[in-house]
């Protein structure tokens, strides 16, 4: 088992699967895909879970977080999600967002993330978008 970076069209052929197969391919790709960094995890050499990344100055925001079903609940989501995140922290983010669906908020918020009054809703799904707070005392974002 092991977390590795990986190619864009590995990451859109398992969100494919996963989160929108009644839809074509072009569904599941973000037009900043060039611009984001793009992990698995492998449980005996097949890939199980993906995750983008995409980090601006101090920012950053993970995207289509995607486990195949029958590999969900044996923890290699946690283990990516967390790996990915330390990835952002030690690429200087300070603030790491998501836009979560509404039923998977409380997953998300066991990896310190709360949810803001932002919510929308695609395709008849309901999100939340969730955020850890900023780090240190950034006064330009208080005022």
């Amino acid at each position: 088992m092991d977390i590795r970076q990986i190619s864009k069209e590995a990451a859109w052929t398992l969100r494919h699967q996963v989160m929108w197969p009644e839809k074509p391919l072009e569904y599941v790709k973000l037009r900043d895909d060039d611009q984001g960094t793009h992990w698995g995890f492998y449980a005996e050499d097949r890939l199980v879970s993906v995750l983008s990344l995409f980090i601006e100055r101090n920012r950053a925001q993970f995207r289509k977080f995607a486990t195949l079903p029958e590999e969900q609940g044996k923890g290699f989501g946690t283990r990516l999600l967390r790996h990915v995140m330390d990835e952002a922290r030690r690429h200087g983010a300070d603030q790491i967002r998501c836009n979560a669906r509404a039923d998977k908020a409380a997953f998300y918020k066991r990896f310190g993330l709360i949810a803001t009054n932002q919510a929308f809703e695609k395709d008849g799904i309901s999100y939340v978008i969730m955020e850890t707070p900023v780090s240190g005392n950034n006064k330009e974002e208080t005022s």
